[in-house]
């Protein structure tokens, strides 16, 4: 379920501001959100799965305390990200 390294290091590639920059706002949520939708699918697979259900649910908090963030602090980056991630305001 965890997320490759090679998956990883796309996602830190495409949106970071080098190959390196892993804590920027908007690497996190693209992290989280491919870690949600793996989640997602293995739920809807394992209906009674509640621990993986409790990861879930912590992980799209966090993404949304991020989102809140970069929605706060950069407006035009918040609008750029969530139309790239396919993600719902």
């Amino acid at each position: 379920m965890a997320l490759s390294k090679e998956r990883v290091a796309e996602l830190i590639k495409e949106y970071g501001k080098n190959a390196n920059d892993s804590g920027s706002p908007a690497v996190q949520i693209a992290l989280l959100t491919e870690k949600i939708i793996d989640l997602t699918a293995h739920l809807k697979a394992n209906k009674k799965d509640h621990h993986s259900r409790r990861g879930l649910l912590i992980a799209v908090g966090k993404r949304r305390n991020l989102l809140d963030y970069l929605n706060r602090t950069d407006r035009d980056a918040y609008i750029k990200l969530i139309a790239s991630l396919g993600i719902r305001k």
